[in-house]
């Protein structure tokens, strides 16, 4: 890396906004809590974001949340909303099938983003996922089943970003890799499994399972998960239950973007 890169002070701005973007609004505590930041240093984050416009106290309360002027910060990107049109129509006839919530998933950085989620359709699930909405790689069903089957350049420029940061959840990841044993298992079963969820809107109570999507010359372009109460399956019963189903949508999606192109 270059010298003097990261620089901590944006890295930390990033977390604070990201974990405001993530809550839909927060506490300065749950900021402070979720972006893994001493309070003190959160608390003048937020004061420059509020500088900024980016985000704004809710009037009733103390609570901060984000403004229209985020969106400003994505104009310059052209999203590959390919893989959203192609898996919507599978994911909403999985939902149907087994009634429980479908989740899309996409890498950005060193975290997967939901691109689209059927937890609308469905009265089984504690909360609605909206597009956006990110979750660390090693702490999810959708970012282990990514790690497992994505290139070796692809995971190394995922572990230059665990190192160049310093938390949990890179810690996290970097444990995971730290051999090949977990990578392997989750290529041999052909999903990743992630027990009581923690970093969602119901800390513990769901888990969920995820296989690849692969898409034209076997690139791989993202997670497909389905998302359970973990109160109402184990890991054996689930596995038995979800997989063939995930993994027959998943290819169904895959040959859905092949015959797109």
């Amino acid at each position: 890396m270059e010298r003097g890169v990261p620089i901590r002070a944006i890295s930390r701005a990033i977390s604070v906004l990201s974990a405001i973007n993530r809550s839909g609004s927060a506490t300065m505590m749950e900021i402070s809590k979720s972006a893994e930041i001493p309070y003190p240093t959160a608390s003048r984050i937020v004061q420059t974001l509020l500088h900024e416009g980016l985000i704004e106290r809710e009037s009733a309360r103390k609570r901060y949340r984000a403004t229209a002027l985020v969106h400003t910060l994505s104009m310059g990107f052209q999203a590959e909303d390919r893989l959203v049109v192609a898996a919507r129509p599978h994911i909403e006839a999985l939902c149907n099938e087994i009634k429980w919530p479908i989740s899309l998933a996409t890498r950005v950085g060193t975290r997967m983003m939901v691109r689209d989620s059927t937890h609308k359709l469905t009265s089984l699930t504690f909360s609605n996922y909206y597009p956006g909405f990110t979750l660390p790689i090693a702490e999810c069903a959708t970012g282990k089943a990514y790690l497992a089957f994505c290139s070796d350049e692809e995971r190394e420029a995922i572990i230059s970003g665990w190192r160049a940061t310093d938390n949990e959840t890179s810690k996290q990841g970097l444990l995971i890799v730290h051999d090949d044993s977990v990578l392997n298992q989750i290529r041999a079963d052909g999903y990743a499994l992630q027990m009581r969820n923690l970093y969602n809107a119901e800390p513990g109570k769901t888990s969920s399972i995820a296989v690849p999507i692969h898409g034209n010359d076997g690139e791989l372009i993202g997670s497909l998960a389905i998302i359970y109460f973990a109160s109402a399956l184990k890991a054996g019963p689930a596995v038995e239950q979800f997989f063939g189903p995930l993994q027959k949508t998943a290819l169904a999606i895959q040959r859905q973007i092949e015959t797109a192109v």
